[in-house]
């Protein structure tokens, strides 16, 4: 095999094994049989099992993230350069739920090796989650200019609460279904995503006309 393609066979192997087990549970000798290549070829272009895993997220992610920017680039259009609230988190939201939970996409191993990204905490991943968040900039920066009258902090708020909300319901949507008694459906993911966006929209919006946070805390404790 060429270098690009040696390169290809073991990320694919990983993101295989990765999608069925845990990343601790899989070994580099597990990678390097299930790819067909030698450990010399992993260290060669990886170094390590933490770069190989890092590798693989950034992969995944920017190819995830160019469909949120592809879907807000299509809503600042239409919009006129000042996109809906609606439309902004639908950018958000859409394309991690559609990827994880979508029947036609939650069986490949790119969906659940995302899926197990989003429920393991382990330092190459976390490290990579705290560091680059310069593409929720964008989020941000459109929804202050949909809400101009918001207070900046809130729509922060509205943001991290957003994408808490993705991830419980791609770790943990059976809990919902057996707390719901199966009234919340699971399989209809354009509903799921409709619900979240509607959610997080009155989170952003409900309260754009309150006071400014300081203001609501001082008549908490008056009252």
């Amino acid at each position: 095999m060429s270098s690009d393609q040696t390169k290809t066979a073991i990320l694919t192997a990983a993101e295989t094994l990765w999608a069925e087990r845990s990343f601790g549970e899989v070994t580099m000798r597990d990678i390097v049989a299930a790819a067909g290549v030698n450990l010399a070829a992993v260290n060669y272009h990886f170094g390590s099992k933490d770069e190989l895993l890092a590798d693989l997220f950034i992969s995944r992610t920017t190819v995830l993230n160019r469909e949120r920017f592809a879907e807000l680039k299509a809503a600042e259009l239409e919009g006129g350069g000042r996109p809906s609230v609606e439309a902004i988190l639908r950018a958000l939201v859409g394309p991690p739920l559609r990827w994880c939970l979508s029947p036609d996409l939650q069986r490949s191993a790119a969906a659940r090796f995302m899926t197990r990204a989003s429920v393991e905490t382990v330092p190459p991943i976390k490290k990579i989650v705290d560091k680059e968040f310069r593409h929720l900039q964008r989020f941000a920066t459109a929804l202050r200019l949909a809400l101009p009258h918001r207070d900046e902090v809130d729509i922060y708020w509205g943001l991290h609460f957003a994408l808490a909300m993705i991830r419980q319901t791609v770790t943990d949507s059976e809990r919902l279904k057996k707390l719901s008694g199966g009234l919340c459906d699971l399989n209809d993911v354009d509903d799921i995503i409709r619900r979240i966006v509607s959610t997080a929209k009155d989170a952003l919006v409900g309260g754009a006309d309150a006071a400014t946070p300081l203001a609501r805390a001082s008549g908490f404790r008056k009252s």
